[in-house]
């Protein structure tokens, strides 16, 4: 019942490293994308992640195009504040890849472009607000689809 959380080009150690113990927490598996903004091995990666970066099932690829080439056929949903749907209308399915872009921009302009179908976003009640921090988004992205897929 695994899903996928995919970090396109991650900046924020402490955000990957939470977002690592969410995965393993919840069954999920974490895709890291590259460039990243940090190393792996990190201290402030690391210090989120506690002592349970060891057991988190990850791939590291080296391009959006490494991700794509090697997940040819995978049921994807991107999640952005562009979004045009929102996340409570993903069919969540086992193996699901939830792919997330970097906490400065979001997603690259053309995977928004290109997959405007399977675009979704997380309602924000305050028009003071963007988005929200990446960590966050991700949990709340991970436990609706467990609450289906349990």
């Amino acid at each position: 019942m695994p899903l996928n959380i995919v970090l396109i080009e991650p900046e924020i150690p402490n955000n990957t490293g939470n977002i690592g113990r969410l995965a393993l927490a919840s069954g999920s598996n974490l895709h890291l994308v590259k460039p990243l903004g940090f190393e792996i091995d990190n201290k402030r990666l690391k210090r989120a992640g506690l002592d349970y970066w060891q057991h988190l099932s990850v791939s590291i690829y080296d391009s959006i195009e490494d991700f794509f080439n090697k997940n040819k056929g995978k049921n994807m949903v991107f999640l952005s504040s562009h979004g045009t749907q929102d996340h409570w209308s993903i069919d969540f399915e086992d193996d699901i890849f939830l792919i997330f872009g970097k906490e400065s921009v979001g997603l690259p302009k053309d995977l928004i472009e290109k997959h405007s179908d399977k675009l979704f976003k997380i309602l924000l009640y305050s028009k003071h607000v963007r988005s929200l921090n990446l960590a966050n988004a991700v949990s709340i992205v991970v436990y609706e689809g467990l609450k289906y897929l349990r």
